[in-house]
């Protein structure tokens, strides 16, 4: 929780120096929308900026971020399955820096390919099955949440897919409000803020995180939902 804080604080640092309104060359132009808006992804690239200058100082390439991300989705999903869901939290969430990585490095090195935005979006998924079927295997005694998580886990795929589909058809589609970032910071926060949060509340051990999965299993399937019909539309 202190980690958080002080993330949280940086937040003043980060509007008192200006550095919201600095151009970022590495940004992507088109990339899609983000629920909480641009000013917090504008401040985490910004928090996160001296790792990637050390990173890039350091000469690592963008696979090895690929890779690290299915590394910590797999730990995510050992860590939900083995109870230890604040560790599986911060997991994800480190699973979703590595991918930030990944994009922001290959740009800054001019090492971004067909190949490396196929590897990319690939492993992302493998890192996204891995952290739900831990899930799966925490809410195994309830019916109910193991069907919620395998509806989260397939609308995820859903999509991606739908996207991936569409764009192999000539029409990009990048809307929808339970994108991967959205999905990796309710995965990842409910499993960091579950025991705090469900103990003060006299709630049962798992309600917070179950709460948010249902939110993006929801999210998820109405994205897919919502891109197919978009995508369709758009087609002879």
């Amino acid at each position: 929780m202190s980690i958080l804080a002080f993330a949280f604080l940086t937040m003043g640092v980060f509007a008192a120096t200006g550095a919201r309104h600095r151009e970022d060359p590495l940004e992507l132009g088109d990339r899609g929308g983000f629920v909480l808006g641009g000013l917090i992804r504008t401040w985490f690239y910004w928090f996160i900026g001296p790792l990637e200058r050390l990173f890039l100082a350091m000469g690592l390439h963008p696979t090895a971020f690929n890779v690290l991300g299915v590394a910590f989705g797999i730990a995510g999903g050992y860590g939900f399955a083995t109870g230890h869901v604040v560790l599986a939290g911060w997991a994800v969430l480190l699973g979703g820096t590595a991918d930030v990585f990944d994009g922001r490095i290959a740009r800054a090195r001019g090492l971004a390919s067909d190949r490396g935005a196929f590897l990319d979006s690939t492993l992302d998924r493998f890192a996204e099955v891995g952290a739900f079927v831990g899930l799966a295997v925490l809410f195994r005694d309830s019916a109910i949440a193991v069907a919620l998580v395998a509806t989260a886990l397939g609308g995820s795929l859903l999509v991606s897919y739908a996207r991936a589909r569409g764009e192999s058809v000539g029409v990009v589609c990048k809307k929808g409000v339970m994108q991967r970032a959205e999905r990796l910071l309710s995965v990842g926060f409910g499993g960091i803020l579950d025991p705090a949060v469900s103990a003060r509340m006299g709630w049962e051990d798992g309600t917070v995180l179950f709460g948010l999965i249902t939110l993006v299993a929801i999210g998820t399937v109405g994205t897919a939902v919502y891109r197919t019909a978009w995508i369709a539309t758009r087609l002879p």
